[in-house]
């Protein structure tokens, strides 16, 4: 019997390939329950396909051409003279499709309906509680891309990051000297608009181009480094993005994975209009010890007098030590050049 009441049997002549590689040969196509049999003009069979996981490649033209879902390589023409076999398996794959579940729409749905859940639970719901929600649920990837978007709205104030080409793999090795594997173009040097340091989400530190050609220590550009780092584990800079994004900005987030431009421009002048945060001293002197860095440099570049760091300086984790250095002298003089002349 066929899927079709009004045929006991159905059969046509078609041509039918493997793989690409192979020539067409002439077989006889039957149409099942719920599977095409295809067996040679001598009887052998040569496959079955399931009904459910047919595919039709071009539309209503003749002949029609099918594959297996899949495997777009193994095809099966049915050629002009039969059309009453042609017009049977298209009336099943379209059943089948109606039948089939939509995942997309279901998302759409859910998407609007927690959208607007979410709209009517704003009234009762506080800020924060979107804000800690959305910032648990964006992916590295997202968080990563939201950073990017933002330093692009950042550059037309910092203008295009310094990369000199001889200076690029020195910045990278010195990311992951502090950082740790996998943070090769996570640091930044820029040529303005950053008096010294800054983070975004993503993972992106920025430093402006003072902190690596005004001094001759290679640990002074660690040290703002590494207390960007810092700020980043006391406070997540996505949160901080959401603090200033506002709740209707949180929900395009949420439902699409995406903030507004706007949104970004603004948060982007914040970012280099206000002043840094000072991080705790035991958790900058806890990163420099981590990192094998001395933090007295840092300190005196902060303030050469040593009054307002002198902490930094007494609790020095590599005094008296001999610390490891951060980049060779030849890597250091290179990266000192990364903005060029």
């Amino acid at each position: 019997m066929t899927a079709l009441k009004e045929f006991d049997r159905l059969e046509a002549t078609g041509l039918w390939r493997a793989t690409p590689e192979e020539q067409r040969r002439e077989v006889i196509v039957s149409l099942g329950e719920a599977t095409l049999t295809i067996a040679s003009t001598r009887g052998d069979i040569l496959g079955h396909w399931s009904l459910a996981a047919v595919n039709r490649l071009n539309g209503s033209a003749i002949p029609a051409i099918y594959h297996p879902d899949g495997d777009p390589g193994e095809t099966l023409e049915l050629p002009e003279g039969e059309e009453v076999m042609i017009a049977g398996i298209d009336r099943l794959l379209k059943a089948i499709e109606r039948r089939r579940p939509r995942p997309g729409k279901l998302r759409l749905v859910l998407n609007l309906g927690f959208a607007a859940a979410l709209a009517a639970g704003a009234v009762f719901w506080l800020p924060d509680a979107l804000e800690r929600y959305a910032v648990t649920v964006v992916p590295p990837v997202k968080r990563a891309e939201i950073g990017r978007d933002l330093f692009e709205h950042m550059t037309r104030v910092t203008g295009t990051p310094c990369r000199a080409p001889d200076a690029v793999r020195p910045l990278d090795r010195l990311a992951v000297r502090l950082l740790g594997p996998g943070t090769e173009g996570k640091v930044i040097v820029v040529p303005q608009g950053v008096a010294s340091s800054a983070h975004l989400p993503g993972g992106l530190t920025l430093l402006g181009r003072s902190v690596v050609e005004d001094h001759e220590d290679p640990d002074v550009a660690a040290g703002y480094i590494l207390a960007e780092h810092v700020r980043r584990t006391a406070s997540d800079p996505l949160a901080d993005l959401l603090d200033h994004a506002g709740l209707v900005a949180i929900l395009t987030l949420i439902t699409t994975g995406s903030l507004p431009d706007d949104v970004l421009s603004s948060y982007a002048e914040v970012l280099l209009k206000s002043g840094q945060t000072e991080p705790k001293v035991p958790d900058l002197l806890a990163a420099f010890a981590r990192a094998e860095v001395r933090s007295t440099p840092y300190a005196y570049a902060r303030d050469i007098t040593g009054e307002t760091t002198l902490p930094l300086i007494e609790g020095d984790p590599m005094s008296g030590q001999a610390s490891r250095p951060v980049l060779s002298d030849a890597d250091w003089v290179r990266l000192q050049g990364i903005c060029g002349a």
